[in-house]
């Protein structure tokens, strides 16, 4: 029987005090095969620990087949989860029941205006059924500040782009 590692010592709270970002969790995604349009590809997705291994398509709309899943429905999909947790923890923290909340994330790929390219447009959807929505407007505005996912959006992702040895 494998022992299970210690749980990183996580907090709700703005307690870190850390003078660089410190990595909790770091994950790691391998797309290859396909072809490319819209300055997008299909092929395949591969986690390095093989749970995530799927074909990616372009969707009908981009002149695809359809036939599998597309980065914007793996972009919504994370930012759904992201929210939905996040919102799920203040609402125990509240003492409220979460069973009933879900996220619906909705993503638009099309034209930049600025520049040309192509850029994304997310929606996010909250439905909790039965909720003041007095009582649930604060606890929306603290699960977007503890989603990872939100604060990319709003604020932008460290990121880099290098070509592999």
């Amino acid at each position: 029987m494998t022992e299970q590692s210690p749980l990183p010592n996580l907090s709700t709270d703005k307690d870190f005090d850390g003078e660089s970002f410190a990595p909790i969790y770091t994950t790691k995604v391998t797309v290859s095969g396909g072809t490319a349009s819209h300055g997008r590809a299909s092929g395949r997705a591969r986690s390095a620990d093989g749970v995530l291994d799927l074909d990616l398509r372009m969707p009908v709309e981009l002149g695809g087949d359809g036939q599998g899943t597309n980065p914007e429905q793996l972009v919504a999909a994370g930012f759904a989860a992201c929210l939905h947790g996040a919102l799920s923890l203040v609402a125990r923290q509240a003492g409220l029941d979460p069973a009933a909340i879900s996220v619906e994330a909705t993503v638009a790929f099309g034209r930049d205006p600025e520049d040309g390219g192509y850029l994304l447009h997310v929606d996010l959807a909250v439905n909790w059924p039965g909720i003041d929505p007095e009582v649930a407007s604060p606890l929306l505005e603290a699960a977007a500040s503890l989603c990872p996912y939100a604060k990319m959006a709003w604020q932008g992702t460290p990121t880099t782009i290098t070509l592999a040895p």
